[in-house]
């Protein structure tokens, strides 16, 4: 069974920055796929982006809302992965859930992964 704890949320002024990390326990972390979702008041859940676990953590993908602006990365050896959030803009606010598939392969879909962080709020100021 594998735990997902996210910190690091906050408010941030636009244009600002924020890290978020998620610290897992249990399971074999480094087999697993990582990724992160954010879901807004009012709307559903949506996807990130994911880090593999396969292939040493080469594969990344990002949604292409951030996509230049957020960069995931993992550490093994700590069982933590980051996501470091830049040039933040009002529409990155939400909830943000730390998830993790341990099925082989990446997905970007969030029937795809098994367990899930309680979610850290971002709130990013005009």
């Amino acid at each position: 069974q594998v735990q997902l704890v996210e910190s690091g949320g906050g408010l941030v002024q636009a244009g600002g920055s924020l890290r978020l990390s998620c610290a897992a326990s249990g399971g074999t972390f480094s087999s697993y796929a990582m990724g992160w979702f954010r879901q807004a008041p009012g709307k559903e859940r949506e996807f990130v982006t994911v880090i593999s676990g396969r292939w040493n953590g080469a594969f990344t993908y990002y949604a292409a809302s951030v996509k230049g602006r957020f960069t995931i990365s993992r550490d093994n050896a700590k069982n933590t992965v980051t996501l470091q959030m830049n040039s933040l803009k009002p529409e990155d606010t939400a909830v943000y859930y730390c998830a993790a598939r341990s099925r082989p392969g990446v997905d970007y879909s969030r029937s795809s992964y098994d367990y899930w962080g309680q979610g850290t709020q971002v709130t990013v100021s005009s």
